[in-house]
């Protein structure tokens, strides 16, 4: 190894060590820190990311790039180091354009507006956000500028989340999910469905805790490189393979929240847990493709949580840590998970309804952006997109525009990836069944280990170092279409609902 190698690598190593107090600081924030301490941290926050970011836009680093991409040197990398080398030029090319001290106030309104979100969201008052998320907009406009010149802002903001994707590939699959769903929906709201009330009853919270434990392991989390904390929404955030960090919310009277919490962001656990080691501290490690990684915690969620044989091997177990399962008999439990219903928190959404819920978000986010819809109008906006996709209108913002944190910090672009997700699970799917045979057997037989193994062969273990497309090319064969995701979808609820 070169001299200009070793001390490259060096350097990275002292950058990690910034990136770790942010995530540690920000995990912090989320779950434990009390308010009257939330100030210090937003301080401590702003100053070690800001130092982060300037070493990743410092003179030194550049010059070890320009050097490292270079014919001589980039020969002697191997296929892994020339990965690192041409993304982090990519990154250090397009960050260094931002000015620091805008960074420096990005960083500080991002969390200052997460904690506005969050006493927002209790008051169900969407005024005390508004003025925080129009900083946000207005930051992220002008940083995109700088980023991102002569790209039309929202485009770039798409890439961003999933390298290669733009609206106009998002319009298209969108709009084929539209023309074939709306239907099957209008289908399954013809028929009778009456409200279960057994799920309505008191549990545990405590309890719930065990079951989330229990479900995590089932999967193949492995908790010797990962720990769950509680938080107001669930979320994932990793610093290594071999630390791997989800959360979960907890309601009295709405286990399956919690039940399928953990199961999405397990799924986001589990990809993190196994992206290839040596992958770990480089910009190579963990999977920067949202929809990629929305697809493998949807998966978990949706194509193997509410199959009925995910939970035959289980079901037992779920009763004996939280009895009052014992008393719903798993066919009612497979037909409440897959109750087909308008309802207004995306999060817990049918897999079906679950479409428009991002639908919607994707076209407000094209509002503030192409439109410039006023934050002041936004509220309204979504209340009329809720009743147009779902036939309903939030009583309050805290079960409307003030649900979800992403915009909080600025994730604008974001949504889309969940859908986009589901897309591609339908692909994931497909193959799957043609290399390992019927999916309800294996689920039946409890050889879901067998599963996890094939994801984290196929998608997992090369983490940032395949693009989407290159993933869907490798697995699947063929071009992302939304084609076998509606195929799923109606051969499943046609079953369920007798259509």
């Amino acid at each position: 190894m070169s001299k200009l190698f070793e001390d490259f690598k060096e350097y990275l190593n002292r950058m990690n060590q910034y990136g770790h107090v942010c995530t540690l600081l920000y995990w912090d924030m989320k779950t434990a820190a009390p308010k009257l301490g939330q100030a210090a941290h937003v301080e401590a926050l702003t100053h070690f990311s800001s130092e982060s970011f300037a070493m990743s836009t410092s003179e030194e680093l550049g010059g070890m790039l320009d050097s490292l991409a270079g014919p001589e040197e980039f020969e002697e990398l191997t296929d892994t180091w020339k990965f690192i080398v041409k993304r982090m030029k990519k990154d250090f090319d397009r960050n260094r354009r931002i000015p620091g001290e805008l960074y420096r106030t990005f960083v500080k309104a991002q969390a200052e507006s997460g904690n506005a979100w969050e006493e927002a969201k209790e008051a169900a008052d969407f005024s005390v956000f508004a003025p925080h998320l129009q900083k946000m907009i207005d930051l992220t406009r002008e940083i995109t500028g700088y980023t991102d010149p002569g790209k039309e802002i929202y485009d770039a903001l798409l890439d961003q989340y999933e390298e290669g994707m733009d609206s106009a590939t998002i319009d298209r699959l969108f709009g084929e999910l539209k023309k074939e769903l709306i239907p099957l929906v209008q289908a399954i709201f013809a028929k009778d469905q009456p409200e279960n009330q057994a799920f309505s009853r008191y549990f545990d919270p405590d309890a719930q805790k065990k079951v989330q434990d229990m479900l995590l392991s089932y999967i193949g989390f492995r908790r010797d490189a990962g720990s769950v904390g509680e938080t107001e929404h669930p979320f994932t955030l990793n610093f290594s393979s071999k630390d791997v960090r989800v959360t979960n919310h907890y309601y009295e009277n709405d286990p399956l929240s919690a039940i399928f919490s953990a199961i999405h962001e397990g799924g986001h656990g589990i990809f993190e847990q196994n992206v290839n080691p040596q992958y770990d501290n480089t910009r190579a490690g963990s999977c920067d493709y949202m929809g990629l990684h929305e697809s493998q915690s949807r998966f978990y969620e949706n194509i193997l949580g509410r199959n009925k044989n995910f939970w035959i091997p289980i079901y037992d177990k779920l009763g004996e840590l939280l009895p009052p399962f014992r008393e719903i008999s798993l066919e009612d439990f497979y037909r409440e998970i897959n109750h087909v219903k308008n309802s207004f928190i995306r999060v817990n959404a049918d897999e079906v309804t679950y479409c428009f819920h991002i639908i919607l978000r994707y076209e407000m986010e094209k509002a503030i952006f192409r439109d410039q819809v006023p934050v002041e109008e936004l509220p309204a906006l979504w209340n009329q997109k809720m009743q147009e996709y779902l036939q309903i209108t939030p009583a309050n913002d805290a079960e409307g525009i003030l649900q979800d944190m992403h915009w909080s910090d600025g994730s604008f672009g974001y949504f889309p990836s969940y859908l986009l997700g589901s897309i591609y699970d339908g692909m994931f799917l497909d193959a799957l069944r043609k290399e390992l045979g019927d999916v309800d057997v294996l689920l039946k037989e409890g050889r879901i280990g067998e599963i996890t193994r094939w994801l984290n062969e196929k998608i997992h273990w090369y983490g940032s170092t395949r693009k989407p497309k290159e993933v869907i090319s490798a697995v699947c064969g063929r071009e992302i279409s939304a084609e076998p995701l509606i195929r799923y979808f109606k051969e499943k609820y046609t079953e369920i609902y007798g259509l």
